[in-house]
Protein backbone atom coordinates (compact mmCIF):
# COMPACT_ATOMS: atom_id res chain seq x y z
CA UNK A 1 0.00 0.00 0.00
CA UNK A 2 1.22 3.70 -0.71
CA UNK A 3 2.05 5.64 1.90
CA UNK A 4 1.56 9.51 2.04
CA UNK A 5 5.54 9.65 2.85
CA UNK A 6 6.06 6.57 0.57
CA UNK A 7 7.63 9.35 -2.46
CA UNK A 8 9.22 11.68 -0.17
CA UNK A 9 12.48 12.08 1.66
CA UNK A 10 11.63 11.93 5.70
CA UNK A 11 13.42 13.03 9.04
CA UNK A 12 12.19 13.33 12.54
CA UNK A 13 16.06 13.37 14.05
CA UNK A 14 18.91 14.74 13.45
CA UNK A 15 20.92 13.31 10.61
CA UNK A 16 25.16 13.27 10.32
CA UNK A 17 27.32 14.88 12.32
CA UNK A 18 30.42 15.76 10.17
CA UNK A 19 29.86 19.16 9.53
CA UNK A 20 31.00 22.50 11.29
CA UNK A 21 27.88 24.80 11.97
CA UNK A 22 27.16 27.63 13.25
CA UNK A 23 25.06 27.25 16.63
CA UNK A 24 22.19 28.77 15.15
CA UNK A 25 21.70 27.12 11.47
CA UNK A 26 19.07 24.87 10.73
CA UNK A 27 19.37 22.60 7.50
CA UNK A 28 18.64 19.51 5.23
CA UNK A 29 20.10 17.23 2.32
CA UNK A 30 17.44 15.64 0.85
CA UNK A 31 18.37 12.65 -2.02
CA UNK A 32 15.05 13.06 -4.45
CA UNK A 33 15.98 10.33 -6.67
CA UNK A 34 16.65 7.75 -3.97
CA UNK A 35 13.89 9.40 -1.22
CA UNK A 36 16.80 9.87 1.51
CA UNK A 37 17.50 12.48 4.11
CA UNK A 38 21.02 12.48 4.09
CA UNK A 39 21.33 15.58 6.59
CA UNK A 40 19.60 17.40 8.70
CA UNK A 41 19.70 19.33 11.97
CA UNK A 42 16.98 20.82 13.91
CA UNK A 43 15.16 20.40 10.47
CA UNK A 44 11.66 20.18 12.25
CA UNK A 45 11.63 23.61 14.44
CA UNK A 46 9.40 26.05 13.60
CA UNK A 47 11.99 29.40 11.66
CA UNK A 48 11.13 32.43 10.69
CA UNK A 49 11.13 31.45 6.09
CA UNK A 50 11.73 35.44 4.93
CA UNK A 51 12.32 35.32 1.33
CA UNK A 52 11.78 31.52 1.03
CA UNK A 53 7.66 32.22 1.44
CA UNK A 54 7.74 33.30 -2.14
CA UNK A 55 8.37 29.42 -3.06
CA UNK A 56 4.55 28.82 -1.45
CA UNK A 57 3.81 32.28 -3.47
CA UNK A 58 5.11 30.46 -7.11
CA UNK A 59 3.10 27.47 -6.30
CA UNK A 60 -0.08 28.94 -5.53
CA UNK A 61 -0.08 31.52 -8.52
CA UNK A 62 0.92 28.30 -10.98
CA UNK A 63 -1.77 26.57 -9.57
CA UNK A 64 -4.39 29.02 -9.95
CA UNK A 65 -3.36 31.98 -12.87
CA UNK A 66 -2.09 31.73 -16.13
CA UNK A 67 1.20 32.51 -17.37
CA UNK A 68 -0.28 35.55 -20.32
CA UNK A 69 -2.81 36.80 -17.37
CA UNK A 70 -2.08 40.77 -16.67
CA UNK A 71 -1.70 41.61 -13.19
CA UNK A 72 -2.76 45.28 -12.40
CA UNK A 73 -1.41 46.94 -9.42
CA UNK A 74 -3.25 49.00 -6.24
CA UNK A 75 -2.25 51.09 -3.67
CA UNK A 76 -1.80 47.54 -1.73
CA UNK A 77 1.61 47.21 -3.33
CA UNK A 78 3.05 49.52 -1.51
CA UNK A 79 5.81 48.33 1.01
CA UNK A 80 6.92 50.51 3.96
CA UNK A 81 9.38 48.21 6.07
CA UNK A 82 12.44 49.69 5.49
CA UNK A 83 15.04 47.76 3.34
CA UNK A 84 12.89 45.53 2.32
CA UNK A 85 13.54 44.85 -1.56
CA UNK A 86 11.41 46.08 -4.04
CA UNK A 87 10.83 46.87 -8.00
CA UNK A 88 8.78 49.98 -6.84
CA UNK A 89 5.77 49.21 -8.58
CA UNK A 90 2.89 51.99 -8.84
CA UNK A 91 -0.74 52.07 -8.68
CA UNK A 92 -1.76 51.61 -11.83
CA UNK A 93 1.11 49.61 -13.07
CA UNK A 94 0.87 46.08 -15.13
CA UNK A 95 2.79 43.23 -16.32
CA UNK A 96 1.96 39.69 -16.83
CA UNK A 97 2.36 36.67 -14.44
CA UNK A 98 4.91 35.47 -16.36
CA UNK A 99 6.75 39.00 -15.81
CA UNK A 100 5.98 38.69 -12.10
CA UNK A 101 6.97 35.39 -11.56
CA UNK A 102 10.59 36.08 -13.05
CA UNK A 103 11.26 39.17 -10.41
CA UNK A 104 9.78 38.02 -7.77
CA UNK A 105 11.67 34.47 -7.91
CA UNK A 106 14.96 36.00 -8.98
CA UNK A 107 15.06 39.49 -7.31
CA UNK A 108 12.66 38.98 -4.70
CA UNK A 109 10.64 41.96 -4.69
CA UNK A 110 8.02 42.07 -2.19
CA UNK A 111 5.69 44.69 -4.04
CA UNK A 112 5.44 41.84 -6.57
CA UNK A 113 4.38 39.55 -4.29
CA UNK A 114 1.58 41.43 -3.35
CA UNK A 115 0.83 42.09 -6.84
CA UNK A 116 0.50 38.43 -7.57
CA UNK A 117 -2.04 38.10 -4.71
CA UNK A 118 -4.17 40.12 -5.31
CA UNK A 119 -4.49 39.28 -9.07
CA UNK A 120 -4.61 35.91 -8.23
CA UNK A 121 -7.03 35.49 -5.37
CA UNK A 122 -9.01 38.90 -5.41
CA UNK A 123 -7.66 39.63 -1.84
CA UNK A 124 -4.13 38.97 -0.02
CA UNK A 125 -5.85 37.41 2.67
CA UNK A 126 -7.39 35.19 0.17
CA UNK A 127 -4.23 34.15 -1.29
CA UNK A 128 -2.35 34.06 1.88
CA UNK A 129 -5.42 31.27 3.11
CA UNK A 130 -4.64 29.43 -0.75
CA UNK A 131 -1.16 29.30 0.72
CA UNK A 132 -2.11 27.72 4.25
CA UNK A 133 -4.05 25.48 2.55
CA UNK A 134 -1.71 24.27 0.09
CA UNK A 135 1.17 23.96 3.10
CA UNK A 136 -1.64 21.31 4.30
CA UNK A 137 -2.00 19.13 1.69
CA UNK A 138 1.80 18.95 1.13
CA UNK A 139 1.94 17.66 4.75
CA UNK A 140 3.86 20.93 6.31
CA UNK A 141 2.89 20.59 9.91
CA UNK A 142 5.26 23.19 11.09
CA UNK A 143 4.40 25.98 8.95
CA UNK A 144 1.83 28.71 8.82
CA UNK A 145 1.80 31.99 6.71
CA UNK A 146 0.73 35.23 7.27
CA UNK A 147 1.66 37.21 3.66
CA UNK A 148 2.46 36.13 0.13
CA UNK A 149 5.96 37.81 0.70
CA UNK A 150 8.02 36.36 3.84
CA UNK A 151 8.03 40.13 5.41
CA UNK A 152 8.35 39.51 8.96
CA UNK A 153 5.06 39.23 11.05
CA UNK A 154 3.69 37.16 13.94
CA UNK A 155 2.62 33.61 13.21
CA UNK A 156 4.43 33.31 9.91
CA UNK A 157 6.92 30.63 10.16
CA UNK A 158 8.19 27.39 8.30
CA UNK A 159 10.79 24.61 8.88
CA UNK A 160 13.53 23.64 7.17
CA UNK A 161 11.97 19.97 6.08
CA UNK A 162 8.86 21.74 5.34
CA UNK A 163 10.59 24.04 3.04
CA UNK A 164 12.01 20.69 1.31
CA UNK A 165 8.46 19.51 0.97
CA UNK A 166 7.38 23.21 -0.62
CA UNK A 167 10.17 23.22 -3.04
CA UNK A 168 9.92 19.30 -3.68
CA UNK A 169 6.63 20.25 -4.94
CA UNK A 170 7.62 23.67 -6.89
CA UNK A 171 10.18 22.12 -8.92
CA UNK A 172 7.29 19.87 -10.33
CA UNK A 173 6.49 23.27 -12.22
CA UNK A 174 8.35 23.51 -15.25
CA UNK A 175 8.79 27.57 -15.58
CA UNK A 176 9.71 27.38 -11.95
CA UNK A 177 12.80 25.46 -12.74
CA UNK A 178 13.44 27.58 -15.60
CA UNK A 179 13.17 30.72 -13.74
CA UNK A 180 15.49 29.95 -10.48
CA UNK A 181 18.28 28.73 -13.39
CA UNK A 182 18.25 32.26 -14.77
CA UNK A 183 21.53 34.35 -13.56
CA UNK A 184 19.41 37.30 -14.83
CA UNK A 185 16.26 38.56 -16.39
CA UNK A 186 15.64 42.04 -18.77
CA UNK A 187 11.49 42.89 -19.66
CA UNK A 188 9.40 45.92 -19.94
CA UNK A 189 6.34 46.88 -17.77
CA UNK A 190 3.83 49.32 -18.37
CA UNK A 191 2.97 52.11 -16.05
CA UNK A 192 0.18 53.43 -15.27
CA UNK A 193 0.85 56.34 -18.26
CA UNK A 194 0.55 53.47 -20.42
CA UNK A 195 4.26 53.86 -21.17
CA UNK A 196 6.78 50.91 -21.21
CA UNK A 197 9.15 50.78 -17.91
CA UNK A 198 12.50 48.66 -18.48
CA UNK A 199 13.40 46.09 -15.78
CA UNK A 200 16.68 44.67 -15.55
CA UNK A 201 17.53 41.91 -12.39
CA UNK A 202 20.19 39.72 -11.20
CA UNK A 203 19.38 36.43 -9.69
CA UNK A 204 19.98 36.74 -5.65
CA UNK A 205 21.18 33.30 -5.89
CA UNK A 206 25.14 33.30 -5.31
CA UNK A 207 25.58 30.31 -6.96
CA UNK A 208 23.71 31.32 -9.79
CA UNK A 209 25.21 34.93 -9.77
CA UNK A 210 28.72 34.29 -9.87
CA UNK A 211 29.35 35.76 -6.37
CA UNK A 212 30.15 31.96 -4.75
CA UNK A 213 32.05 28.97 -6.74
CA UNK A 214 29.61 25.89 -6.91
CA UNK A 215 31.27 22.78 -5.05
CA UNK A 216 32.96 20.50 -7.13
CA UNK A 217 31.31 17.99 -8.38
CA UNK A 218 28.03 19.60 -8.21
CA UNK A 219 25.82 21.61 -10.25
CA UNK A 220 23.38 24.60 -8.71
CA UNK A 221 20.48 24.41 -10.82
CA UNK A 222 18.71 27.14 -8.92
CA UNK A 223 16.77 27.68 -5.82
CA UNK A 224 15.48 30.38 -3.29
CA UNK A 225 17.37 33.25 -1.27
CA UNK A 226 15.66 34.62 2.04
CA UNK A 227 17.40 37.33 4.53
CA UNK A 228 15.40 39.24 7.38
CA UNK A 229 17.10 40.37 10.91
CA UNK A 230 14.48 37.67 12.45
CA UNK A 231 14.89 35.30 10.09
CA UNK A 232 18.87 35.19 9.11
CA UNK A 233 20.29 33.91 5.89
CA UNK A 234 18.06 31.63 4.17
CA UNK A 235 19.03 29.66 0.88
CA UNK A 236 16.96 26.48 -0.53
CA UNK A 237 18.76 25.23 -3.80
CA UNK A 238 18.10 22.38 -6.35
CA UNK A 239 21.60 20.52 -7.26
CA UNK A 240 22.74 17.28 -9.34
CA UNK A 241 25.74 15.31 -9.09
CA UNK A 242 27.93 14.36 -11.79
CA UNK A 243 25.47 11.46 -12.51
CA UNK A 244 22.48 14.06 -12.97
CA UNK A 245 20.76 12.86 -9.35
CA UNK A 246 18.87 15.84 -8.03
CA UNK A 247 19.01 16.90 -4.38
CA UNK A 248 16.98 19.35 -2.50
CA UNK A 249 19.28 21.09 -0.04
CA UNK A 250 17.92 24.21 2.09
CA UNK A 251 19.69 26.02 5.35
CA UNK A 252 18.26 28.34 7.75
CA UNK A 253 19.15 31.01 9.68
CA UNK A 254 22.29 31.37 9.22
CA UNK A 255 24.58 34.25 11.02
CA UNK A 256 25.64 36.20 7.86
CA UNK A 257 26.07 35.88 3.97
CA UNK A 258 29.53 34.11 3.45
CA UNK A 259 28.25 31.39 6.24
CA UNK A 260 25.57 30.86 4.59
CA UNK A 261 27.37 29.90 1.36
CA UNK A 262 30.54 28.41 3.18
CA UNK A 263 27.69 26.00 5.08
CA UNK A 264 25.40 24.89 2.04
CA UNK A 265 28.76 24.42 -0.10
CA UNK A 266 30.09 22.21 2.71
CA UNK A 267 26.11 20.64 2.47
CA UNK A 268 26.24 20.09 -0.72
CA UNK A 269 29.62 18.22 -1.24
CA UNK A 270 27.89 15.67 1.42
CA UNK A 271 26.49 14.37 -1.81
CA UNK A 272 30.08 13.34 -3.44
CA UNK A 273 30.86 12.21 0.35
CA UNK A 274 33.90 15.05 0.47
Amino acid sequence: MKTFASDLCVTNSDIGDSLSLSENTCLGLFDINNKRTLYSKNAQIQLDPASLTKVMTAIVALKNGSLDQVLRADSEVYITEDGAQVLNIREGDSMTLDQALHILLLYSANDVAVLIAKNISGSVEAFVEEMNNEARALGCTHTHFMNPNGLTADDHYTSVYDMYLMFNEAIKYEKFTEIIHMSNYSTQYYTSSGELKDVNVKNTNGFINGNYQMPAGITVLGGKTGTTAAAGHCLIQLASDTSGNNYIAVIMRAEDTETLYTEMSDLLLQITGQ
